[in-house]
């Protein structure tokens, strides 16, 4: 298609994820596996500021969520942390929340859940261990999802560890199930 960001070729024949599980969610779910056109798209969003990209992301996410009857009452992106959040000038995480929360008429609080603790980039860590000691206890809730069905966004997951810290946090607050959500997923 002229004009578009991301070719509807390209992306089709992306490797599809599996659904994975993670520690104290329902599911991780990716539409792609992390390399070739999803991979581009990931880094083009996230390192070269191409925000565009959000739209056809989310529309996959949100998709992808349609097609396994998952229903949220909230969507809340993985916060960046104010340094962070200073230094790109947006959160790739929470421009993908809005387009999913858009395509399925869900809200967005991106409010809700604040990075309390910057150890750094998760992609500068190495094993599952050295990524789960990076983000445990980094996020805090900052109002009650009690009974909620949450969806934590974010733009690609690894190992799950950042989606496994938020939903720690989210379960504090009473969250009934939390599913993570992401773009991609390293497999």
């Amino acid at each position: 298609m002229e004009g578009s960001y991301l070719c509807d070729v390209c992306i089709a024949d992306a490797p599809k994820a599996p659904n994975a599980t993670g520690e104290g969610l329902e599911a991780i779910m990716s539409p792609f596996q992390m390399q070739g056109a999803a991979r581009e798209v990931v880094h083009r969003l996230k390192y070269s500021g191409l925000r565009v990209m959000a739209e056809p992301m989310g529309a996959a996410m949100a998709q992808l969520l349609e097609r396994h009857r998952v229903t949220a009452d909230i969507l809340v992106p993985v916060p960046l942390h104010p340094k962070r959040l200073r230094e790109r000038g947006y959160n790739q995480a929470a421009l993908l929340a809005k387009r999913v929360g858009k395509w399925l008429d869900v809200g967005v609080d991106g409010k809700g859940l604040i990075r309390t603790d910057h150890q750094g980039p998760q992609a500068r860590t190495a094993t599952r261990e050295e990524r789960m000691a990076n983000v445990t206890g980094a996020f805090t809730a900052k109002r009650n999802f009690d009974g909620l069905r949450v969806v934590v966004v974010d733009d690609v997951t690894t190992t799950g560890s950042t989606l496994e810290a938020c939903a720690a946090a989210l379960r504090e607050t009473g969250a009934a199930g939390i599913w993570g959500l992401t773009f991609a997923r390293e497999v």
